[in-house]
């Protein structure tokens, strides 16, 4: 199986490894003495502690894993200079065909897409249709409320 690329601002790529850190150096620590404490208690089939503690310990490494995968395999975008097209990294204000009002979005990659933050991913619907298109173009995005047009205002 071909693997896909995997695209990571350098914004992106700081804020993995701050997670990593913390929860290699803080919280797996911190759940490791708590599953001892809850080993030390006995009887283990009904003890709250240790199946919380198991519980919490396999989300953390389980996330520690996901986030080397992505670390490993990302591609690293610089943020170097204002492109006249929409890139990776790009900070994108679009406003709808026929409305007045602009939303603004950074096209990042999937690994760090929060549409609350406004990052969008670049294989999204939006971001998708954004790549590689310049100021003042025009891109219809299909939704399921059906097809919503863009026009780009600005890149930075």
């Amino acid at each position: 199986m071909a693997s896909e690329e995997s695209y990571l601002t350098r914004d992106g790529e700081a804020a993995l490894r701050r997670e990593l850190k913390q929860l290699v150096e803080t919280r797996r620590p911190a759940l490791a003495r708590k599953l001892k404490d809850a080993v030390a208690q006995g009887d283990l089939k009904e003890n709250a502690d240790y199946h919380d503690a198991k519980e919490q310990l396999g989300f953390v490494e389980g996330r520690v894993q996901h986030i080397e995968s992505v670390l490993r395999k990302a591609i690293i975008v610089d943020d170097a200079g204002v492109s006249d097209e929409v890139r990776v990294g790009s900070t994108v204000v679009i406003q709808e065909v026929g409305t007045d009002e602009n939303e603004e979005y950074r096209i990042v990659g999937s690994a760090e897409a929060n549409p609350r933050q406004r990052k969008i991913s670049q294989k999204s619907p939006i971001g998708s249709a954004l790549l590689g298109k310049q100021v003042g173009k025009k891109v219809s995005v299909a939704t399921p409320d059906g097809e919503i047009k863009f026009k780009i205002v600005e890149i930075r």
